[in-house]
């Protein structure tokens, strides 16, 4: 590649995935890297037949839908991938990357570890990264303190956890999101993809 080709190269939208265990904070560090470029990044939101939490929101945290309304959307081939979590099915919506991506907008998508493994396949210059505490013990304290399980419900999330961080070797970044260190975490991510905008040669994301 020569010095013109360099200045002319292709400049394409980044699809970035932000996974680790329940309770690390990856809608929150997210949220906080939106935040500070909105101008720069789509949020894709995650359909799930879960039922909402105190606080959230249908459209900004989960497109809640009903079992019958996700099997409609695997039948007619609407997501990029799903699967099951805790009982519950969670899935991708395709439509929202494609429109965000033809925008010129970074894309970036907070899923568990599992759908992050799916989207490492079907996707591979998607940039991941592992989002984590800095201990074990944190990461159960966390999980405790949320008070949203039943004690089977804490001890599956945990057990989960726990085997859901040996995966951490197969992302690409891994960001410690530090107790009361949020800004520090962010940093870290709009870093990386900063790096990721200076690479020599880039491949367009293609679903």
């Amino acid at each position: 590649m020569t010095t013109d080709e360099l200045y002319k190269r292709d400049i394409h939208p980044l699809l970035i995935v932000i996974s680790g265990p329940s309770a690390v904070g990856k809608d929150t560090i997210a949220r906080a890297v939106i935040d500070e470029r909105p101008d720069d990044f789509y949020f894709v939101v995650t359909a799930t037949t879960r039922p909402a939490r105190a606080g959230e929101t249908h459209g900004y945290d989960y497109y809640f839908v009903s079992n019958d309304e996700f099997a409609r959307m695997i039948e007619e081939n609407e997501l990029l991938e799903y699967a099951v979590v805790y009982n519950d099915y969670k899935g991708i919506p395709k439509k929202h990357i494609r429109d965000a991506l033809a925008s010129g907008k970074d894309v970036i998508m907070r899923v568990d570890v599992q759908g992050a493994a799916t989207i490492r396949k079907l996707i591979p210059n998607a940039i991941h990264i592992f989002l984590t505490t800095e201990s074990e013990d944190e990461l159960v304290k966390r999980l405790t303190e949320r008070k949203s399980e039943t004690a089977e419900g804490l001890a599956l999330r945990i057990a989960t956890a726990r085997q859901e961080m040996k995966k951490a070797e197969d992302f690409d970044y891994w960001v410690i999101n530090r107790e009361g260190q949020q800004a520090e975490a962010v940093h870290h991510i709009l870093s990386i993809i900063d790096a990721a905008h200076c690479r020599v040669r880039q491949e367009p994301i293609i679903l």
